[in-house]
């Protein structure tokens, strides 16, 4: 029986680790730590900064390159689909080579397990091979709450409805019908851009919790442009982002 544990651990910040993950962390048997890339060694190095803090357990810690989306493929869910078989064969030949007998596998998952993270969704792929296999969740902080505390703001107004979405969703159907504030997230082409700004205003962060955060926030009409010329200067300069803005129809 393999014990698989998803491990939140927050949005870049080391300080965001719950007591509760240092637990968890420190009952595996197996730690597995993906690689995606050059573009993204931070993301890697942030998992490594938490295990030398915190792992004080016997735990083995495997590294392994992540397969790669083809973003060729002609209908986006098909390609996502590939894409997490591709993963969840990687983490059963894993599995197999670590922990052959059974034990404790442990995973540390950006954010959490359960908003808009597909690792439940892949551990799901395992059950369905055959591994006899339970899983944990370990809850770790969100973007979504890292972006209305660095504003300071409330996800909703008073008595009001939240959409949380992805850009595509916004890109390719508008502002979600009955919603007065918007949570986007999964964005990699500023998908504001689609809707009208007027009445509109936004809440943008990028790299929330780590050294390099930045912000906006103000009417969409000009707030929108600066973000859109903020998020090309840090690309170019970091190689990669992951940002989140809320939007709220305003008086």
């Amino acid at each position: 029986m393999i014990q698989l544990s998803l491990i939140g651990i927050g949005t870049g910040n080391p300080d965001h680790v719950t007591l509760q993950a240092i637990r968890a962390i420190n009952a595996a048997d197996v730690i597995l730590l993906p690689r995606k890339g050059e573009n993204k060694a931070d993301l890697a190095d942030l998992r490594r900064t938490i295990l030398a803090d915190h792992l004080t357990g016997p735990a083995r810690v495997v590294e392994f390159d992540l397969p790669v989306r083809d973003a060729a493929t002609p209908d986006y869910l098909d390609g996502v689909n590939d894409w997490h078989d591709a993963i969840a064969a990687t983490w059963a030949g894993l599995i197999a080579e670590h922990a052959p007998n059974g034990g404790r596998v442990a995973l540390l998952v950006w954010g959490d397990p359960s908003l808009y993270d597909s690792t439940l969704r892949i551990a799901k792929r395992l059950r369905a091979a055959g591994l006899e296999m339970s899983v944990e969740v370990v809850p770790g902080l969100t973007s979504l709450q890292l972006l209305t505390a660095v504003h300071a703001i409330p996800l909703n107004d008073l008595g009001a409805p939240v959409v949380i979405t992805t850009g595509r969703q916004i890109r390719d159907h508008g502002w979600p019908a009955g919603a007065d504030t918007v949570a986007v997230m999964l964005d990699g082409n500023s998908s504001f851009q689609a809707v009208p700004p007027e009445g509109i205003s936004i809440w943008w962060a990028a790299y929330l919790g780590m050294p390099m955060q930045i912000m906006d926030h103000g009417p969409l009409a000009d707030t929108g442009p600066r973000i859109i010329a903020a998020r090309a200067a840090a690309r170019a300069e970091h190689g990669w982002i992951m940002d989140i803005y809320l939007m709220r129809r305003t008086a």
